[in-house]
Formats: structure tokens, sequence, C-alpha cells
């Protein structure tokens, strides 16, 4: 099973200058508990992205056209297919987490989407694509609580692909 997570704006805007435009840590939270049922699938500009990487506790693959990239803990894979491949090894879902190429690579395979939407506008400069969402059917969805940790009203939702 492939699965989407990620967290946007009421414009599609999930990044800014390599980083969340956002502080939102139930959003953390709901990556954390989703994307520890299995692996996850990211660029080499999202694992850059992450503090102290890779995430624990699941395989970190990485797909980059850099054929000399190294990082430890990691599985670093040249193309969809070689990343498919690595995947398959285990029973597991895989979480692609970003970022865009890799979003707009496994579109037409997604199953699952978990996202979070937070009802605000922030400034950035990477979009999450379109998604045809005729295609899935909405099996959940959870206001988010705002409180002094989380100041931004938000929702998550989750989508189960259509067959």
């Amino acid at each position: 099973m492939i699965t989407f997570v990620w967290a946007e704006d009421q414009n599609r805007l999930i990044g800014r200058e390599g980083d969340l435009p956002w502080n939102l840590p139930a959003d953390m939270a709901f990556f954390k508990k989703v994307t520890l049922t299995g692996n996850v699938a990211m660029g080499r500009k999202t694992l850059d992205s992450i503090p102290n990487p890779p995430l624990k506790n699941r395989v970190n693959y990485v797909m980059t056209r850099n054929q000399s990239f190294d990082q430890p803990g990691v599985v670093i894979c040249h193309s969809k297919e070689e990343l498919l491949e690595a995947a398959e090894k285990t029973d597991k879902p895989l979480h692609v987490i970003g970022g865009v190429s890799l979003f707009e690579a496994f579109i037409d395979e997604v199953d699952m989407l978990y996202r979070t939407v937070i009802h605000d506008t922030f400034e950035g400069d990477t979009f999450m694509p379109e998604i045809d969402y005729t295609q899935f059917e909405l099996v959940e969805k959870r206001e988010g609580t705002v409180d002094s940790n989380n100041v931004h009203a938000h929702t998550f939702e989750i989508y189960k692909r259509k067959h």
C-alpha cells in the first residue's frame, strides 16, 4: 500500500525554503503516528529538512538523481522503480512524505491520503500537486484542537482510493 502524508494550507502550500511554513505540534504527532505504521519515502531535499535524520523506527527510502549521494541509515534509490522494488521487500505501507516530485511520481499509485489542512494561509514556495479527489472517498475527518501550542485551526483527513 502506498500513502501520502502531508500538511497544507488553504492554498495547497506545503513548504517554504525547504522547511514547513508553520509550527503545528499536533500535525507532527499525527505524522508520526501514521508513518510509524510503515516505512517512509522522500526526496533528498525532504531528507535535508529533517532534524537528525533518518526518521527513527522506519526504513527511510530516499530518491535522488545524485549518483554519489550518501547518507547513513537510509536506503538510497535513483528511480521510482528502484524505490518500489526495495519497498516491496517488506509488507509494510510505504508512506510518501515529500517532496513535490515524489508526490507527482506516485500520484497514480497512491491508495490512501493522510492530509492535514491548516485553515490559514502562509507565505512559501512549494505547493502540493493537484489531486483528483473524485478518485477518493473521505473515510475520516477530525478537527484538530487549537491551543497555546497549536495556534492554527486544522483538520485531519483520511481518504481511501475508490476501486
